[in-house]
């Protein structure tokens, strides 16, 4: 473990006072690459492209419009928006002026997002005309935003609003200049807020500097291996954890950029069409995005040739069902990341089995280890530690939680005073239980907070998803421990199938049983038409438990 005190040695030479800052990113590749594509969906479904060059024009415009509007260093201004041109737009302009873009989720509630942006102290909020519904219920639980920015192509006439002092973003554009004298931002400086969105408690506020940002960045470049041949399409919401931090790699990859706007999870043929289109090689998103999107390849006559396609697949573990669906149909490499909204994201990268390994393990052994979370990125600091605090071997036995630290990894939540439980000796503590192996390959086993513990052993949720949906006729699965008289807790399987008929519970123990002990295969198995996710794609347990508490009361 380094030591935390910091020792000064000589001082260098170099230009240590020239800030990291977003700005440089997108001024950058404005300057070499002014002819690359941007493709970006339109309000009518359509499609539509410009330039890197084009775009930063009107970042610059978009920059001045806000300092004209007041907006200036550290005060915190809203997105409500899809993955749309304006969004990304909005990704330059606002951290430019040394503002903070606060993402907001347009998936929660009015009232956790009414915390949120009071928080925050959000003054002005950028609203796209799809979403002003949701901006008119928020409007009355955030008195101190100062007005609301209309994001349209249609004239500001033709809008009807409850919303006061609202402005038209177009219009506010066409009044500017398109030159800017950017300020040269101190790279510790907030670029931006999003607060998580976990099901217990209120949203907690992670803060993302300049400086950590540029370090992510460059990190997931060198491990995605991106450059300017690539195309990249922002799959994962723009309003939640910069987009995997995607919009910032591929641009400072000089990427080609394909931005998908309004999509959902039950017809997701647009992603489909629109990687085929543009020769996507760069993708990020989640299983429960992938999965449809596989399903639908399935009922192409001609398969789409995805061969240079590396698509990272985060918020859950992807099955081997869906990786190897992938791989055999269209040639494309999902790529397992790890991360958290603390940790902005990017942690660990499955991509490619290390050298050592490439003549030792058997085919089946290296599709096994994409199961893996990956190796750690460099700059990321970690340990596993036991209950007790004390830290565990990396022997691919020994189970620890996950403890992080490093350029772009939290110390501290914004204006949270009780969060030292949240961290150890200036590690974030992530809340994962896992193990690291001899080769470096961490594998989470679960969250602390959802392992099932049955009669002082603890069996992994996540791995019992993945062995079930291994099974050609379950569609998705959840796992969760449910509290039971005996043995402390037994596992519940919550089963969705292609067909919506149930399986005998001895079926399920089979597909179970070459990775499971006997006592550890379920005792109850539920069929349900869909299961109850969170905001962002991820499974929610806690209504789960909440819902089947008392399934094992009277045993």
């Amino acid at each position: 473990m380094q030591s935390t005190y910091i020792t000064k040695g000589r001082p260098s030479t170099h230009g240590d006072s020239y800030q990291l800052n977003t700005t440089t990113m997108i001024r950058h590749a404005a300057r070499t690459y002014p002819e690359q594509e941007i493709v970006y969906r339109t309000a009518d479904g359509g499609w539509d492209r410009y330039t890197y060059g084009e775009s930063y024009l009107r970042i610059c415009q978009a920059a001045n419009a806000l300092r004209s509007l007041g907006v200036g260093p550290g005060d915190v201004v809203g997105i409500l928006d899809w993955n749309s041109r304006r969004h990304f737009e909005l990704y330059w302009a606002i951290p430019g002026l040394a503002a903070v873009m606060l993402q907001m989720n347009l998936r929660l509630a009015p009232e956790d997002l009414g915390y949120v942006t009071d928080h925050s102290e959000a003054s002005w909020i950028l609203v796209d005309e799809s979403l002003l519904p949701i901006a008119e219920k928020l409007a009355p639980l955030v008195p101190q935003v100062k007005g609301w920015i209309v994001m349209t192509d249609r004239p500001l006439s033709q809008i009807n609003t409850t919303l006061t002092n609202v402005h038209h973003f177009e219009d506010l554009l066409q009044a500017e200049d398109t030159h800017i004298d950017w300020p040269m931002v101190d790279e510790t400086s907030a670029y931006s807020a999003c607060y998580t969105t976990g099901t217990t408690g209120r949203p907690k506020g992670i803060y993302y500097s300049h400086r950590g940002i540029y370090l992510h960045t460059l990190a997931m470049d060198s491990v995605i291996g991106m450059s300017s041949d690539d195309t990249a399409m922002l799959i994962t919401p723009m309003f939640h954890g910069q987009c995997w931090g995607l919009p910032q790699a591929a641009v400072q990859a000089m990427a080609k950029v394909v931005l998908p706007g309004r999509y959902v999870a039950e017809d997701t043929s647009v992603l489909v069409d629109a990687m085929i289109e543009e020769k996507v090689t760069v993708a990020n998103g989640a299983p429960a995005i992938f999965t449809p999107m596989l399903e639908y390849i399935r009922t192409l006559d001609n398969k789409p040739d995805f061969s240079r396609a590396r698509l990272l697949s985060g918020a859950t573990e992807p099955s081997l069902s869906l990786m190897r669906g992938f791989y055999d149909l269209t040639g494309a490499d999902i790529i397992h990341a790890y991360g958290a909204t603390e940790t902005t994201p990017l942690v660990t990268v499955n991509k490619g089995l290390k050298p050592s390994l490439r003549e030792v393990l058997s085919d089946e052994q290296t599709w096994n280890r994409k199961r893996c979370q990956g190796l750690m990125v460099s700059g990321v600091d970690f340990r596993l530690v036991d209950g007790a605090g004390k830290d565990v071997p990396f022997d691919g036995i020994s189970q620890g939680e996950v403890l992080l630290r490093g350029p772009w990894i939290i110390e501290k939540y914004h204006k949270l005073e009780d969060d030292g439980d949240r961290f150890l000796d200036g590690y974030w503590r992530s809340g994962d239980v896992g193990t690291i192996d001899q080769h470096g390959y961490l594998k989470l086993t679960d969250r602390l907070k959802d392992v099932i513990k049955s009669g002082g052993e603890w069996i992994s949720s996540i791995d019992m998803e993945n062995a079930l949906i291994a099974h050609p006729r379950i569609r998705d699965a959840a796992v969760v421990g449910i509290e039971h008289p005996k043995w402390q807790e037994r596992p519940v399987a919550l089963l969705v199938t292609d067909d919506g008929t149930e399986l005998p519970l001895d079926e399920i123990h089979e597909v179970l049983t070459p990775n499971f002990a006997k006592w550890q295969l379920p005792d109850t198995a539920l069929f349900l038409e869909t299961l109850p996710r969170t905001s962002v794609g991820k499974l929610d347990k806690k209504a789960i438990r909440a819902t089947y508490k008392d399934i094992y009361k009277d045993i």
